[in-house]
């Protein structure tokens, strides 16, 4: 069987139950940035070796953006299947990890620059797209047309990344570049 279907020629694609959209429609949009995200945590993945013990963590996240992914393609008068998985529990799942890792190292209220170390920035490349995703999901989130717990993880998500990349320059002893805000001056003090 060929992977060309030659459906997509003229700018069209298929939500889950065969509806036809534009490619830039925004589940599609959405859907497209949050592969693109999951792509990125594969590529992580490799780079931390099968023993590292994010891992299987990092394996649930790729297996619950899938779902999510199936969430996001089916419009709400399409008819779910009854063993559609969910992913309901995805950000308590990122809130417990970040929780591990921040009593460990502490909490960061500054901006921090991408970097320290290969992971730590694939780990910024991961937020920085997942905040794409869930920017192009919004649409579909205020037409009520995704459960309230895809938000939710989307947004936890990029936290989780966040921390992730802070975790793994606190583990190898780098110092976090800080970033101070510009601050607006009122007129007249």
């Amino acid at each position: 069987m060929a992977i060309y279907t030659r459906g997509g020629d003229k700018g069209r694609t298929s939500l889950a139950g065969g509806i036809r959209v534009p490619k830039n429609h925004c589940r599609i949009e959405a859907n497209g940035a949050i592969d693109e995200a999951n792509s990125f945590i594969g590529l992580l993945r490799t780079k931390l070796g099968d023993e590292h013990p994010w891992q299987e963590r990092l394996y649930t996240v790729q297996m619950g953006l899938m779902h999510t992914m199936s969430h996001i393609a089916t419009v709400p008068e399409s008819p779910r299947p009854s063993n559609a998985p969910k992913v309901e529990d995805g950000a308590p799942f990122c809130e417990k990890w970040m929780e591990e890792m921040t009593q460990e190292m502490g909490e960061s209220t500054e901006f921090i620059l991408p970097g320290q170390t290969e992971v730590s920035a694939l780990c910024h490349i991961v937020r920085a797209t997942i905040r794409r995703a869930e920017r192009e999901l919004c649409p579909v989130v205020e037409e009520g047309g995704v459960e309230p717990w895809i938000a939710a993880y989307i947004n936890r998500l990029s936290d989780l990344f966040f921390t992730l990349a802070r975790y793994d320059g606190f583990k190898a002893n780098l110092p976090e570049e800080k970033v101070r805000p510009f601050r607006f001056r009122r007129e007249g003090r």
